[in-house]
């Protein structure tokens, strides 16, 4: 019986969802990095995406041993002016990048019956993610440290665990609150980086704060999505999962130029600021 050449090349075509799925599960970085370097290929070559195949419930993503994780509060204070404080603080971004990328091969390999350009959007979002990983990594080289050397939180994996059954409510409480947090406290730590002239710092933090943006905004895109599939109000689902789920998260002062760049309403600004100030 004679193969069918291209009923092969069909089957050997990776699948979109299922390389995320491959990132999300690597541990070490090299095997982290490896599997990135495939769904970049992947989201190069227009590589297929099964819509409606089930997402896994991945309760624990891949990770190193170290950093190791502590509770919030637990997470040693330092002062910028000296190299370790630096140091410590590029590492508490880098670790929340690492979160990130995990955050988004999940959101890619988690939901079905989502549009494909959903997938595409977060699979771009994780490779970002990676850059933005690898640009904080080669900066804590310059100070003598690598990823793992200090402890860090957990916290933006736990709000990944309270969504997990929910397409919406992830959309909600991990691009546009955690991730929005970025958005309001980064150039604050620019401004305190450029004043103790580590200009070097300060590019890489740049160039996250602008991406960020977008990525901000990529997850007001797929909430209002979400929102309309639903037939609910997005400015009064938001507001009521903040009410419920994350009004622990939000702290003002907020950067409203940023926010209203990544799609916040002049409305939910108006409200998150009371909120936050309670």
């Amino acid at each position: 019986m004679r193969s069918n050449p291209a009923a092969a090349d069909i089957q050997a075509q990776p699948e979109l969802r299922s390389l995320a799925r491959s990132v999300l599960n690597a541990c070490e970085w090299p095997d982290k990095q490896t599997a990135l370097d495939a769904l970049q290929a992947g989201l190069q070559c227009d590589c297929t995406i099964d819509v409606d195949e089930d997402g896994v419930d991945v309760r624990i993503p891949g990770r190193p041993e170290k950093p190791r994780t502590v509770a919030a509060q637990d997470v040693p204070r330092r002062g910028l002016a000296g190299r370790e404080g630096r140091a410590a603080l590029l590492h508490a971004i880098a670790h929340i990048e690492f979160n990130a990328i995990n955050l988004a091969c999940d959101a890619v390999q988690r939901f079905s019956g989502m549009p494909q350009k959903y997938y595409r959007d977060w699979a771009q979002v994780a490779l970002d993610e990676a850059r933005h990983f690898a640009l904080l990594q080669t900066r804590l080289a310059d100070f003598g440290y690598v990823y793992g050397d200090f402890p860090a939180h957990d916290g933006l994996w736990q709000m990944a665990e309270n969504t997990r059954s929910d397409c919406l409510s992830r959309m909600a409480l991990v691009p546009r609150l955690l991730e929005a947090r970025g958005l309001d406290v980064t150039p604050g730590m620019i401004d305190k980086l450029r004043s103790l002239g580590d200009s070097e710092s300060v590019a890489v933090l740049e160039v996250i704060l602008a991406e960020e943006i977008g990525h901000v905004a990529i997850g007001t895109y797929w909430f209002n999505f979400c929102c309309q599939q639903a037939q609910k109000d997005p400015e009064t689902a938001f507001l009521a999962l903040l009410q419920t789920c994350g009004r622990g998260a939000l702290r003002g002062p907020f950067n409203r130029e940023a926010r209203l760049q990544s799609g916040f309403t002049e409305y939910e600004l108006a409200q998150i600021s009371l909120l936050g100030r309670g």
